[in-house]
């Protein structure tokens, strides 16, 4: 499985380093490739605490599987980040663009927004910040108040910290539940389950959680 986080200017270092830490584990033991990538290819980037990254290729450029978006910067309506990023459209088309040919596109906090400007979240599950939560319901999307939303080929996560058990829950859907158990217990890290699946939609909201 190959898999892009994008970044961008004004990005919540968060969003991508918890996801990265996860999927970098499974990548150092041959399960995975993982590739930090810009829009429009290598990039210098730095995020909305002032930590910088490197991309090292461009967005879609590494025939990825999946591509993970992280947010930042959106309820300020900060000049970099999510917002900003929403504003210009140029993210969200290119997500538009890729989005048939992956198995799944994935979002840490408010990078739902992109997914939803991308025309992505309509009418499907999904979560994003709590701050977030009516803009997301204003898109369409079908809002799910959980940690991490998997509704099949859009995986969505809450606020921030969320997205290390995004991370988790797709090494354990897609590589199996070892893995996940042996990074996990690597990185002394307990996942929050509280994992919304299509699958369990007609449950008890309170059994909706994956044991």
């Amino acid at each position: 499985m190959r898999i892009e986080i994008v970044v961008f200017d004004g990005v919540d270092e968060m969003d991508v380093m918890g996801p990265f830490e996860v999927w970098g584990n499974a990548a150092r033991m041959g399960r995975l490739e993982l590739t930090l990538v810009g829009l429009d290819g290598p990039v210098e980037v730095t995020g909305m605490n002032g930590l910088q990254f490197r991309a090292t290729d461009g967005l879609g450029k590494t025939h990825p599987d999946a591509v993970c978006v992280p947010g930042g910067g959106w309820g300020s309506r900060a000049e970099k980040g999510a917002w900003a990023e929403v504003q210009r459209g140029v993210l969200p088309a290119r997500l538009a663009e890729l989005a048939p040919d992956l198995s799944w596109i994935g979002s840490v906090c408010t990078g739902s927004m992109l997914l939803a400007a991308a025309g992505l979240t309509k009418d499907r599950a999904a979560t994003t910040h709590h701050t977030a939560w009516a803009d997301l319901q204003e898109t369409g999307a079908n809002l799910k108040a959980h940690r991490v939303v998997d509704d099949g080929d859009l995986i969505t996560a809450g606020g921030i910290t969320s997205g290390i058990d995004l991370a988790f829950w797709i090494i354990e859907r897609e590589l199996g539940a070892d893995l996940s158990t042996e990074i996990a217990e690597f990185m002394e890290y307990h996942p929050d389950r509280d994992i919304w699946r299509r699958e369990t939609a007609e449950q008890p909201a309170r059994d909706q959680r994956v044991n």
